[in-house]
């Protein structure tokens, strides 16, 4: 009945999921944002970050902001912030994923073609698609606006 994993892959899926619960423990409107959708307006400069997090696939020291939950699909969206130098292992999720850059350089792979983005880059990750991400060392944080179609989940894919 039950399929035997890993004690590697159990670690990581229970610390992706301690990643996504983080999304939802730092903004105000979570409540509100799942009965009904509320108005706003933000300055990046006003963002409400959560603690630094990360490990396990994820960059450490990745801090995140939760904007909203679609009470319809459940999809998120959200701020990211990943240091300079970070990497995000490869993974993928069920939904589509949407993707703004709005401060840094980052340089994503989407199943094996490298991009570079700057400011304004707009990226759409299927469902599904393997990727990852990596912030230049020397540089600045790089920040980009999450939206998901669905619920949020992260499977990180051994290399």
């Amino acid at each position: 009945m039950f399929k035997k994993i890993s004690l590697t892959r159990f670690l990581i899926s229970l610390s992706a999921t301690f990643f996504l619960i983080g999304f939802g423990a730092h903004s105000k409107n979570n409540t509100a944002a799942q009965e009904a959708t509320q108005p706003l307006a933000l300055n990046l400069d006003k963002v409400e970050w959560g603690p630094p997090g990360g490990g396990n696939g994820s960059p450490v020291g990745v801090r995140t902001a939760r904007q909203g939950i679609d009470p319809e699909t459940g999809g998120i969206t959200y701020y990211a912030m990943f240091p300079a130098g970070s990497h995000f292992d490869t993974h993928w999720h069920t939904y589509d994923e949407h993707v703004v850059v709005v401060k840094g350089e980052v340089t994503i792979v989407l199943g094996d073609e490298a991009t570079d983005l700057t400011v304004g880059s707009y990226v759409v990750i299927p469902g599904k698609l393997n990727h990852s991400w990596d912030v230049p060392a020397g540089g600045s944080e790089a920040v980009i606006v999450v939206r998901r179609v669905g619920p949020a989940d992260f499977h990180f894919v051994q290399q």
